[in-house]
């Protein structure tokens, strides 16, 4: 959804002329994927943090586009609520200390984009789901005027011709009907994007789906929604919900949602999984341009494929390819089921051990991938982010040809070590993969995560004799007083 588009109604000859194009935009990269030499180069990552704006009292506040003008600085943007704004951070070379290069370029923007927000009274805070939303601070009302979300909006309110149903179980569970999409909003993330070469990337990706059940239990920070206790991610659940455009009368339900987590391990590289987004999923914001991929091509020109581009910005699975036209063209993978927060260094440290965990497993997918089917790698996903530290995983036996179940915090203890080594082979310094593992082994060591201290905290206050209401608040505060001092989450003192 980064792509700005200046229109938000559009004619059925608007979606037949995409359709049309869309297609020549697949042929065009099947062609440029097929060309030797494409996308290879250097690996480098690059992240994206999405934060909300928080008052004194830890309630949103509604200001992003004032905070985005007196800050003139471009590598922040928008989001889809005015209570949310995300920062993109520049790219780094996957060896030596990106992810130090991460927290100081991010602890600096944060510092700048405070100053700047202060005489608004709102504050930058990174965490999954703010505890003290309201459902009164959602609706049309709360969204960011801009034509990509209203467009957005629109769309898939026509596809789902029905009020969105929210369903998540819970103490009490919640169940709840919308008629506009920005219950997503809610959710705040940290994205990874990985640029690797194209003969690595189905290997890599599959990994990466291996690994994300572990790494999202270990970075759960979204466990609380309108005063429910829910999932420990409950993003995982109110973003496919909150969003589902299938129709009411089931005739869509052979499909997928537009938030997945996948339809089945890559088999050959990322072509597939940009045609089965284009199989898959109706467009929402057929805006088209004038350029002629495969004209480009055949002129020797680099196709930007802004149809392509914008159609896979508006399907979100859990991880996904993106196709980027710079610096002479590459695919890169897009990893985007880790919450935003606790600290910069939990999310850092997170961040390593799912690309380095992946790292140190992708020789060996090919045979992973026979013994493990997809809808267990699905399952243990969705388990991951309800249970969180307490979930248990199916993985293949390291003994035998079967699939076991394991707890998962085995399977991260087993991971780091070898995550650690991969990371130093694949050029990072010694210092920042003992740095960043060690937090993944004291997360380990203590059984807590960002969504076990908000709630453990919590309990205690309401124990103590405090409302939901009041308990809550004191909560969040001493989040935002552990986050700013700068200490990863397995240090957060749970003493009230």
């Amino acid at each position: 959804m980064g792509i700005e588009i200046r229109q938000d109604h559009f004619s059925e000859q608007d979606f037949a002329h995409f359709n049309a194009k869309i297609r020549d935009n697949l042929k065009a990269l099947q062609q440029l994927l097929e060309q030797p030499g494409f996308g290879v180069g250097e690996d480098s990552l690059g992240a994206e943090l999405e934060f909300y704006l928080v008052d004194a009292g830890g309630n949103p506040v509604p200001c992003n586009q004032a905070i985005l003008k007196a800050a003139g600085n471009p590598q922040l943007t928008p989001e889809l609520n005015r209570f949310n704004l995300e920062y993109n951070l520049q790219p780094q070379p996957f060896r030596g200390r990106p992810f130090s290069g991460f927290e100081q370029e991010l602890q600096t923007a944060i510092d700048a984009t405070n100053r700047v927000a202060e005489p608004l009274g709102a504050q930058l805070l990174p965490i999954g789901i703010l505890p003290t939303v309201t459902l009164s601070q959602f609706g049309a009302h709360m969204m960011t005027d801009q034509p990509r979300y209203r467009a957005m909006d629109n769309a898939l309110r026509r596809l789902r011709g029905a009020p969105f149903e929210v369903h998540i179980d819970g103490t009490p569970p919640l169940n709840l009907t919308w008629d506009d999409v920005t219950l997503e909003g809610a959710n705040t993330s940290f994205q990874l994007h990985w640029r690797l070469n194209p003969e690595h990337f189905a290997n890599s990706f599959n990994a990466v789906q291996l690994i994300t059940p572990i790494a999202l239990a270990l970075a759960a920070n979204s466990p609380l929604l309108f005063g429910h206790e829910l999932w420990q991610e409950t993003r995982i659940a109110l973003f496919k919900q909150s969003i589902d455009c299938r129709d009411e009368n089931h005739a869509q339900r052979k499909y997928p949602p537009r938030v997945y987590f996948g339809n089945g391990w890559l088999r050959q590289g990322a072509l597939e999984l940009f045609a089965s987004s284009v199989a898959l999923f109706p467009p929402i914001m057929p805006v088209l341009h004038e350029d002629d991929p495969l004209q480009e091509l055949a002129a020797g020109k680099l196709p930007k494929l802004h149809e392509l581009r914008l159609h896979q910005g508006s399907t979100w699975p859990w991880n996904r390819a993106i196709y980027d036209h710079h610096d002479g063209g590459h695919v890169r993978m897009e990893v985007r089921a880790l919450p935003a927060g606790p600290s910069l260094q939990d999310m850092s440290a997170t961040g390593a051990f799912l690309l380095g965990s992946a790292l140190a497993l992708r020789d060996s997918m090919p045979d992973r991938i026979n013994l493990l089917p997809f809808k267990f790698a699905e399952h243990n996903f969705y388990r991951a982010a309800q249970h969180g530290l307490e979930a248990t995983l199916l993985w293949p036996s390291s003994s035998q040809i079967k699939v076991v179940e394991y707890e998962v915090l085995d399977l991260a203890q087993r991971l780091v070590p070898m995550a650690e080594e991969a990371l130093q082979q694949a050029g990072m310094e010694a210092a920042e993969t003992n740095r960043l593992m060690n937090n993944i082994r004291q997360r380990i060591a203590a059984r807590t995560n960002g969504a076990q201290w908000q709630l453990t905290v919590l309990h205690k206050l309401r124990a103590s004799g405090l409302s939901a209401t009041e308990a809550t608040q004191q909560m969040l505060e001493r989040y935002r007083r552990h986050f700013n001092s700068h200490q990863p989450v397995s240090q957060w003192s749970t003493e009230l």
